[in-house]
């Protein structure tokens, strides 16, 4: 059996879940589906989602955690949201929105239009920060990484664009002598 499968799914107030036909629906602030992966199955109990296998087998017990993870992280969402937070390095590096459109200049000969996917909110304040708001978490984290992907940190300088956590090791220049 799975550590992670049997550990139960709190519902905080606010927040629906309803299993019909092999599918989860979460509501809250606003609405996510899933359909459970084979092996699975998942009832909800008082305030709790309860997931559990059919059998005993390998395949089984991956996918119980896997549902419970993914179950755990729509609740999360359609109650807390998700956010990922980038920033801009490097003189002349800007981001604006325009409508549902995020304008880059990352030192290119052309400027950078990233269309942003529907359930997805993008700011960009002064100070050259990009946030990335959603309630789905795997949505938001992949708009961020392809923002990212555009102009990713180089190792002599740092320029390009970070995760605001993210650590870039520099590496030394060529020394004169």
């Amino acid at each position: 059996m799975s550590r992670i499968g049997k550990k139960p799914i709190d519902i905080p107030s606010g927040v629906k879940v309803t299993i019909a036909d092999g599918a989860v629906i979460v509501e809250g602030k606003d609405k996510l589906s899933m359909a459970l992966p084979p092996h699975v199955t998942a009832e909800v109990k008082e305030n709790q989602v309860l997931v559990s296998a059919a059998d005993e087998s390998r395949k089984a017990n991956a996918m119980h955690g896997l549902a419970r993870s993914l179950i755990q992280n729509m609740v999360i969402g359609v109650s807390q949201g998700f956010r990922k937070e980038l920033q801009i390095v490097g003189i002349g590096y800007k981001a604006a929105v325009a409508g549902n459109k995020l304008n880059l200049t990352l030192g290119y000969s052309h400027p950078i239009e990233f269309v942003i996917p529907a359930g997805v909110k993008v700011a960009v304040t002064p100070e050259n920060k990009i946030t990335v708001e959603g309630c789905d978490k795997q949505l938001v984290g992949e708009t961020a990484a392809q923002i990212r992907r555009f102009r990713k940190p180089e190792p002599y300088k740092g320029k390009g664009i970070r995760y605001v956590d993210e650590r870039i090791v520099l590496k030394e220049g060529k020394s004169v002598g």
